[in-house]
């Protein structure tokens, strides 16, 4: 955005909200209609991003407080701060808020004028698949004649460009992620799908944008780190369902009547059902079970792809995926839920579906001319890794292989996985190599001990058929020059990632091309 807005608008907004708890000039308490004319230029919570006439979100933090750089945003121009709590000695506008992070994506909508309310917003979250799903959601919807944008792990998507990207965080902070939906609505965009995570939505990353459609995939052991329990991670993605915004008949966009898509395969069904019910969304439910109105009557798969036998409301029908596994059969599933709930030509989502080759990082085959496999993939929870060790064990075995796997665990996240990775791949795995995911500050060698753990539960040996080699590369190397004609290695945890965080930043990474150039180094070429 560009120009001016006046401060008295965001002040009646925070108000209506029930967030406002008072303002200040010079100081001291003032009434609201003190700071109404103060010429508003942007909104940030990174003091370093502060512009003249911008407004501050101190935002108090794990490891710093905003509050304790108010100073230096007024320094880089600030006309105003919205705190938590009142600070003196600064005479700057300040607005007072019972809690700045709602109060930041609050103030970023305003500033960019609310841009989800000119767009469908599909929501989709889980512990695995988001990814997958938002790239299958958005080739049905293009299919379908609706042109859609997109925020998620590996890319952006706005008005028919792609931009790809590399941050470990999925859900951009609320400025961010309010400009994006902004360039989508101005750029032509109808619909715009948001990978949707849990710390986006217990962080109030999302607050202020109007879903339409919220999609669940799945919820399984992840982000304890941020959580604490299971049950509040799962609570956080459950809050999306809560969002969903109200019907409305006079809406000219795509979704008039929210909508939740839910996996009902997944235990934790009835609750996001429930949730949905009670925000009166219609609820559309997928799986392999015949009470799921979108279901699979059959699944067959191969090494190149998934063929799906599919009956939804609108009729049966067969979809034939590009991408293997039975894990991406559900994820097309939920998508033709999507469909049913948008009223979408049945034919162009299956279509469009049938028209995704790839997702980058995910079930990624290397191809240098080798005797075996090399394969890619994000998986980064017990779940993924087992589904894909799963998927990946009978082609092996059909070759007359086994399956080499590295992989290993961020630091500073969720440690109680580590151990059941560990015994997911040792019970799976011919070889197990633990490497660096993204140590961050942690001890790298005390992970990898932690999911060792694991593996030795289920009978590996350190030194035999388990390696412990924190250099990426390194083990990376090891893997291959293991492999033996027939055998697949999978490199998981990565994917699309470009860079390893360790203890003093991001290292560039690549983790297909260190795959080739290793491939190239023991004479494979293609």
């Amino acid at each position: 955005m560009t120009g001016a807005r006046p401060l008295g608008g965001l002040i009646d907004r925070l108000s209506a909200e029930g967030r406002l708890r008072g303002t200040r000039l010079d100081g001291r308490p003032v009434g609201a209609a003190a700071l109404t004319g103060i010429a508003v230029r942007g909104v940030t919570h990174d003091s370093r991003a502060v512009v003249p006439g911008g407004l501050f979100v101190a935002i108090p933090g794990a490891r710093a407080d905003g509050h304790d750089f108010a100073a230096a945003a007024i320094g880089r121009g600030a006309a105003g701060l919205i705190v938590e709590r009142p600070l003196p000695d600064l005479a700057i506008p300040q607005v007072v808020v019972d809690a700045t992070r709602p109060a930041l994506a609050s103030a970023a909508a305003w500033w960019f004028g609310d841009p989800s309310a000119e767009l469908t917003v599909v929501g989709i979250t889980g512990t695995d698949g988001k990814t997958t799903t938002s790239y299958l959601a958005v080739a049905a919807l293009e299919a379908a004649g609706h042109p859609t944008g997109m925020l998620g792990t590996i890319a952006t998507r706005v008005g028919g460009r792609t931009t790809d990207h590399d941050e470990h965080a999925t859900t951009p902070e609320a400025p961010e992620l309010q400009a994006e939906l902004r360039a989508m609505a101005d750029g032509g965009d109808e619909v715009a799908v948001i990978e949707t995570t849990s710390h986006g939505l217990a962080l109030e990353r999302v607050g202020s944008i109007q879903y339409d459609i919220a999609v669940l995939t799945n919820v399984t052991h992840e982000h304890l780190e941020l959580h604490g329990t299971w049950e509040a991670y799962r609570d956080a993605k459950l809050s999306l369902f809560q969002r969903l915004r109200a019907a409305d008949p006079k809406r000219t966009t795509l979704a008039v009547q929210p909508a939740a898509i839910v996996n009902l395969d997944d235990p934790s069904a009835g609750r996001f059902i429930g949730v949905a019910r009670d925000a009166r969304a219609r609820v559309v439910t997928y799986g392999t079970q015949p009470a799921a109105d979108v279901h699979a009557n059959h699944i067959a798969e191969s090494a190149t792809g998934v063929r799906v036998d599919v009956v939804a409301p609108s009729g049966a029908s067969r979809l034939e995926l590009k991408l293997p596994g039975r894990f991406n059969a559900l994820n097309a599933l939920a998508v033709v839920a999507l469909g049913e709930a948008l009223a979408l030509d049945p034919v162009a989502v299956r279509d469009g579906l049938a028209g995704l080759e790839r997702v980058p990082g995910r079930m990624e085959r290397v191809a240098a001319g080798q005797p075996f496999e090399v394969i890619v993939d994000f998986a980064h929870s017990p779940v993924s890794l087992g589904t894909v060790l799963d998927l990946l064990a009978p082609q092996a075995a059909a070759r007359g292989g086994g399956i080499i796997a590295v992989f290993g665990s961020a630091g500073e996240r969720d440690t109680a996985k580590r151990p059941l990775m560990g015994r997911i791949a040792g019970e799976r795995c011919r070889l197990v190599v633990l490497a660096d995911e993204d140590p961050r500050a942690e001890d790298r060698e005390a992970i990898l001990d932690e999911i060792a753990r694991g593996a030795e539960s289920s009978g590996r040996r350190r030194g035999h058929d388990l390696l412990l080699i924190a250099d990426r590369r390194a083990a990376i190397e090891a893997a291959i020059e293991a492999a033996r004609p027939g055998d697949v290695v999978l490199l998981a945890g990565k994917g699309h990632e470009r860079s390893i965080a360790g203890p003093d930043g991001d290292e560039p990474w690549d983790e297909r091309a260190t795959a080739l150039a290793v491939l190239a180094g023991l004479g494979y070429s293609g």
